[in-house]
């Protein structure tokens, strides 16, 4: 009767811990697929502050692709989110005024003479599409292309806002000789 009994607790421990282990198992594999999914495909992300107004506004929720930043294909006014410059923790989501080599203007609309730069081999000129209230690159200059993270691709919410996002409404973006090629 002991022997039994110490039979079936022993059955009933490997019958638990097999069902956890291929718990544990299948969650491995679903969170490594999930993380490939988030890293190389794109991700959900819920924007905050007026910087994009009037294209994106606070808690806009957009997909944010990921082929286009690995392919190199970033253009001139795509919204992208990049990690901040002063702060690695924090995303930000501008748009691309300027790619490496071309001549961007660093002053503000209101300032009566304008100042240019060059944007560096290997950065990008980021600006938000509502100047008087974004912190871009016109505060902290150029930023490495390697700090983009994703192209921003659609609107998801709110509803009536859901699709493609607009141009540029500061009309900052100009065409280089290389672009009427």
């Amino acid at each position: 009767m002991v022997g039994t009994l110490n039979h079936t607790l022993v059955e009933m421990f490997r019958r638990a811990l097999g069902q956890t282990l291929g718990f544990v198992g299948y969650t491995i594999q679903y969170g490594c697929i999930a993380h490939c999914a988030f890293e190389y495909i794109g991700e959900f992300v819920v924007c905050s502050g007026p910087s994009m107004e009037p294209t994106i506004i606070n808690h806009d929720v957009v997909f944010s692709e990921r082929m286009s930043r690995h392919l190199c294909k970033i253009q001139k006014g795509d919204i992208v989110i990049a990690k901040s410059p002063y702060d690695p923790n924090i995303n930000i989501c501008k748009r691309v005024i300027g790619l490496e080599g071309d001549k961007v203007c660093t002053s503000s609309p209101s300032d009566l003479f304008k100042a240019h730069t060059y944007v560096p081999k290997g950065h990008v000129w980021l600006e938000g599409d509502n100047l008087r209230n974004s912190t871009d690159s016109r505060n902290y200059g150029p930023i490495p292309y390697a700090l983009i993270r994703g192209r921003v691709c659609l609107k998801l919410w709110p509803p009536h806002s859901f699709g493609t996002l607009s141009e540029s409404p500061t009309k900052r973006i100009t065409k280089t000789q290389s672009d009427s090629d």
